[in-house]
């Protein structure tokens, strides 16, 4: 299950928003479940809730700045959900929560040359697959990651959002 909550009226200009983040979710969840990082948190069977919250940069510098300590905008924010004691193999369980900003989206769209609900897709995907316990900290993890977050993206029909920094390499 997943809730998409709209909070900002900047995404008003991005009316499809909301069926962009559910397909992204939808493709990420399979591909990102089959390829779960080893030892990562396992979830009940039945299924899971995210909740994905469209938000402004002045939210998430709010959000970023509690649970991150830094007072700064940031696209996407991950909230993995910690497990639910006692929950049955046949209950639904959170994974977590992912929050975007508007502003910063649309910034880093424009300055590498992608279209909005490209990179929307993008930090919908990368957001999923850090509540799934993948992380990009370390090179090898980050290279899992982009790996599955490129594959993904394929399927969505996104352009590689790593091609220009590997060309550059």
């Amino acid at each position: 299950m997943v809730d998409v909550l709209i909070e900002a009226q900047a995404w008003r200009t991005l009316p499809q928003a909301e069926d962009i983040v559910r397909r992204a979710v939808a493709v990420a969840a399979t591909a990102g479940v089959e390829n779960r990082r080893p030892g990562a948190a396992a979830r009940g069977r039945a299924g899971w809730g995210l909740c994905i919250l469209l938000s402004d940069d002045e939210r998430i510098v709010r959000l970023n700045g509690q649970w991150r300590g830094e007072e700064k905008p940031t696209n996407v924010l991950s909230f993995p959900a910690p497990p639910l004691y006692g929950a049955g193999p046949n209950e639904e369980t959170p994974l977590g929560d992912i929050a975007i900003a508007y502003e910063t989206l649309a910034r880093e769209a424009k300055q590498n040359g992608t279209e909005v609900p490209d990179h929307l897709s993008h930090l919908v995907v990368h957001g999923f697959l850090h509540l799934l316990g993948y992380d990009h900290h370390m090179d090898d993890e980050a290279e899992r990651m982009e790996r599955l977050e490129r594959d993904i993206l394929a399927q969505l029909g996104v352009n590689d959002p790593y091609a220009a920094r590997d060309a550059d390499i």
